[in-house]
C-alpha cells in the first residue's frame, strides 16, 4: 500500500453521471493510485509515458483522461466522456 491517492479536477466533474459510471471511475482511479507513479504507463497513449493519459471505462462506453501528479502523489482526472 502507498500514500497515493486520487482527485476529480474540477471537484463537480461527475455530476450527472449516472451512479454506476461515477462508482467504476472511483474504482479505477483507486486502482491507479495504488500503482502510484507507474500509473503513467496506463491507457494510452502506449507508445510513451507521462502526460496525459485516457483510459478506457465499461467496455469502451466512456474514458476518462488524468494526469499522474508525482509532487502531491495523486491521480488527477480531468475529463469524463460517457456515451449513453
Amino acid at each position: 500500500m502507498n500514500d497515493w491517492g486520487y482527485a476529480f479536477e474540477p471537484a463537480d466533474l461527475c455530476n450527472g453521471l449516472p451512479v454506476g459510471v461515477i462508482a467504476e471511475i472511483e474504482r479505477l482511479a483507486a486502482e491507479l493510485a495504488n500503482l502510484g507513479h507507474d500509473a503513467n504507463m496506463v491507457g494510452r497513449p502506449e507508445e510513451r509515458s507521462g502526460g496525459l493519459r485516457q483510459f478506457l471505462i465499461l467496455g469502451g462506453r466512456g474514458y476518462f483522461y488524468f494526469l499522474v501528479d508525482d509532487h502531491h502523489k495523486d491521480i488527477v482526472i480531468v475529463r469524463v466522456v460517457w456515451h449513453e
